[in-house]
């Protein structure tokens, strides 16, 4: 399929412009393939040539003024229009298009648990083509109007407020103007729960089979959406722009969610169906304001071209988080950014990969090349940035120059240029400069303290290896003399602002070299970016590191723990901190963790990657230890039950470092984890997959377990499951699943590559190895984008980490058959490898 060119774009924005879309689609004609009818109306601005794009089964028919073109002029997705004059002009395509099982298009699903079938689009980014015919770039908005036949049954949701004329005819009202990428149908027997709120229907969906699941949570969801939506109303001068607010959950949803306006998709993995912790309700909740966000920063005002992507996400990244907090009882939610979000960034904006918050028009030349920027950098970086601006700017301002930028672009589109000076409008300060710093630069910078004592007072200089301006707030704290709260607890003594670099002539208390004095003794800790406003790494003097070896679960403050753990995993991915003294830290102070999200954002990385690929294969069997003495500790504490989020976070991972079968086997068999939690299906088919990786179940097992879950989770986990067996007929069978047959769904594949790779079955799968690039390549260019990122992200041979598996996979990133989307996946998977031998050969 050509991929739009940026230059191509613009000629065509000059020479369009597109009032109105009439889709008609048929979901009746059968399981492969639906019918796509449009009406295009548009003006030629002068005389020439452009193109529509469509990728059809079938293109039956188009006509141009009444006039019959050639179906077979179709170019692969591109239909010219030749000899244009100026004037309006009416466009009809006739089509048939093909279902997707790959979440791009139009994705059809059937539910194993009751036969149903479900279809819903996702356009973003270039897929409108894929559902009807379209001038497809975001700067060609227009008003879409969409009439829909479905099966009797079913109910359809879009953009707009449905009307069900009977007979399964359904008519969608009329969008205002809004990119091709942002159409939105969802069409299937709903479970639906609906309610009024500031005079507009809401609604949330869900697949039947997950109703009682869906109604459980229903208020806890519908209370988080109104309160955000009444925020973001008194944030934001321009009113809620669309006729409706419905949330679907669908199956097999790539992303986590997507802003079409009036219709966001979910992945309905957040219809929860066995138990959660509290931050995973709370990251629930942070998707459904982020995706709000966009109604306003993305749907009414749009980008021009995908550089400047990083604005919509960076955003509803802030917003996200930031009203969350401010609208509901999750009020801590910048701690899980910072200990779980974050390093996203942090990891991207490392590797060779990495490209500034907002690139240079020219590094986005082409929709293919603006794919690869959906990364930790366009989310968490861009927040972070967002954050330290509003840190710098004030939240009045900021807030003044986001209302400015809606009411001059509403309806439209806006770029970078557009963005910041409409901040630059609402304060004094150098907005201008601030985003040639922050938004035009590459990498990470890196923070470090020095600490000098004298008879009555102590010095703080910083080192700043970077080139951005910080301004930051440094945390000081001394052991605490209160004997009733233990030996290790410190307690705050001060906290103070600096500016980074630091000038003498700026800084209170600053001497001449810029360090600052502060009265009395050294603290016992010093934290730079205590309240984390600021993106950058952090490092801590020796005496503070000291502290913390004893006494960082004695900080008082949760997000300044979140700096520290931060700064430990960054020295462990340095090579400064051995991954062995990260895990005994862990170790230490885990079990007194009383913060949810800390305790999982440590555990994750504690497990992912410290135990599966920082250590060595010999050594890890002592990481798993350590990971399982920690975790059978707050199993211990939690067993009075008045911590449940902690106890089922300590259960998963006493799960995945599971080195021998027997306790785990007797939950699976007694059903209860021995003073609770009783085993859902979730902690079942975990227990099952780390059962088949240690070789103690077989395919029988799996077959029962699959009968008595029968649901598209347990199908996934069966596969899981499956592809874990340590022989080598279930490795082939495997393979052959995700390499040789094309029939698996996204989701199917992902569970089958996730089960696939296992550290402790490295020389079973050792011959894969080299197999993976060709096959991997062959399987991109067949299925496409949405199949490569799984590919690559999680097919990928992460635990063979050896000069071997990198020299073959720098070798594969010379293959000029690679599509950007794998060649980019891979280029992170090697650099990712490479840091994983270099920490092994550090320590």
């Amino acid at each position: 399929m050509s991929v739009l060119m940026r230059d191509e774009a613009q000629a065509r924005a000059q020479f369009l412009d597109v009032q109105r879309y009439t889709i008609d689609l048929d979901l009746t004609a059968g399981e492969e393939t639906f019918d796509s009818r449009t009406v295009i109306r548009f003006t030629a601005l002068a005389d020439g040539d452009t193109f529509v794009e469509i990728k059809p089964a079938t293109l039956r028919s188009i006509s141009l003024d009444g006039h019959a073109l050639d179906p077979a002029d179709l170019d692969e997705n591109r239909f010219p229009l030749t000899a244009l004059t100026a004037g309006p002009h009416e466009l009809h395509i006739d089509a048939a298009m093909r279902y997707s099982r790959t979440g791009e298009g139009m994705h059809r699903f059937t539910d194993p648990t009751d036969d149903e079938t479900y279809v819903y689009t996702q356009l973003f980014m270039d897929d409108v083509q894929r559902v009807f015919g379209a001038f497809d770039q975001p700067d060609l908005k227009s008003v879409f109007a969409l009439t829909v036949t479905a099966p009797e049954g079913w109910t359809v949701l879009g953009n707009g407020i449905a009307e069900h004329n009977g007979e399964g005819r359904w008519t969608l009202a009329p969008t205002p103007p809004v990119s091709t990428y942002l159409v939105a149908v969802a069409a299937g027997p709903w479970h639906s729960v609906t309610t009024e709120h500031a005079g507009l229907p809401f609604g949330i969906h869900c697949r039947r089979s997950l109703a009682p699941h869906l109604d459980d949570d229903a208020d806890e969801i519908l209370d988080i959406t109104r309160a955000c939506f009444d925020r973001f109303q008194e944030k934001f001068d321009e009113p809620y722009p669309f006729d409706s607010y419905d949330q679907a959950f669908v199956p097999e949803f790539n992303a986590g969610a997507m802003e079409n306006p009036g219709l966001v998709t979910f992945r309905d993995e957040f219809v929860y169906r066995s138990a959660v912790t509290d931050t995973e309700r709370q990251t629930r909740g942070m998707v459904i304001a982020h995706e709000m966000a966009h109604m306003w920063f993305g749907d009414l005002v749009t980008l021009a071209w995908w550089d400047d992507i990083w604005l919509n996400e960076s955003f509803a990244e802030y917003m996200g988080y930031q009203t969350l907090a401010e609208a509901t009882r999750f009020t801590d939610t910048w701690v899980d950014f910072g200990v779980a979000r974050k390093g996203w960034g942090y990891d991207a904006d490392q590797r060779p990969s990495t490209h500034p918050v907002a690139p240079d028009p020219a590094a986005v030349p082409d929709t293919a090349s603006a794919m690869l920027n959906f990364d930790g950098i366009s989310y968490a970086k861009g927040a972070s940035a967002l954050r330290q601006l509003v840190a710098w700017l004030g939240e009045k301002d900021f807030l003044a120059g986001i209302n400015t930028h809606f009411a001059r672009h509403r309806f439209a589109n806006a770029t970078l240029a557009d963005f910041i000076d409409n901040l630059a409008s609402a304060t004094d300060r150098d907005v201008h400069a601030w985003a040639d710093q922050w938004l035009r630069t590459t990498g990470v910078d890196t923070l470090t303290p020095h600490v000098d004592e004298a008879d009555t007072t102590w010095s703080l200089a910083v080192d700043h290896h970077g080139t951005r301006p910080h301004r930051i707030t440094v945390g000081t704290y001394d052991h605490t003399i209160d004997t009733q709260s233990g030996p290790d607890r410190l307690v705050l003594r001060d906290r103070f602002d600096i500016g980074i670099p630091q000038e003498s002539a700026t800084e209170e208390n600053a001497t001449q070299d810029g360090a600052v004095t502060r009265p009395g003794r050294r603290p016992a800790l010093v934290v730079l970016n205590d309240n984390d406003l600021t993106y950058a790494k952090i490092r801590l003097d020796p005496d503070s590191w000291r502290t913390v070896l004893d006494s960082l679960s004695g900080i008082p403050d949760a997000l300044t723990r979140a700096v520290v753990w931060n700064a430990a995993r960054d020295m462990v991915r340095d090579g400064e901190l051995a991954p062995a003294t990260y895990l005994e830290t862990a170790r230490t102070h885990l079990p007194h963790e009383t913060d949810l999200a800390l305790l999982q954002g440590v555990l994750a990385f504690a497990d992912t990657q410290v135990a599966a690929r920082y250590v060595t294969p010999e050594d890890r069997p002592a990481a798993l230890a350590t990971l399982t003495a920690l975790t059978r500790d707050l199993i211990r504490r939690t067993e009075d039950g008045s911590h449940p989020g902690l106890r089922l976070t300590a259960v998963r991972h006493f799960i995945a470092a599971a080195t021998q079968p027997d306790t785990i086997h007797g939950w699976l068999t007694d059903g209860t984890v021995p003073g609770g939690p009783e085993l859902d299906p979730e902690l079942r088919w975990r227990i099952l997959t780390r059962l088949a990786v240690l070789g103690a179940t077989d395919e029988t097992a799996i077959a029962a377990a699959l009968e008595a879950d029968p649901s598209a989770t347990g199908q996934e986990g069966a596969a899981r499951c499956r592809a874990a067996l340590p022989t080598p007929e279930a490795k082939a069978a495997a393979w052959n699943a995700m390499f040789g047959d094309d029939t698996l769904s996204n989701y199917l594949f992902t569970a089958t590559a996730q089960g696939f790779w296992q550290p402790e079955q490295t020389d079973l799968v050792t011959s894969y190895v080299p197999r993976y690039y060709p096959d991997a390549t062959a399987l991109a260019v067949r299925r496409g984008p949405a199949i490569a990122e799984a590919a690559g992200r999680y097919a990928f041979p992460a635990y063979a980490a050896d000069a071997d598996s990198l020299r073959l996979g720098e070798q594969a990133l010379t293959d000029r058959a690679l599509i950007p989307a794998l060649h980019r996946k891979l280029a992170d998977q090697i650099d990712d490898l490479r840091r994983a031998l270099t920490v092994r050969t550090a320590h």
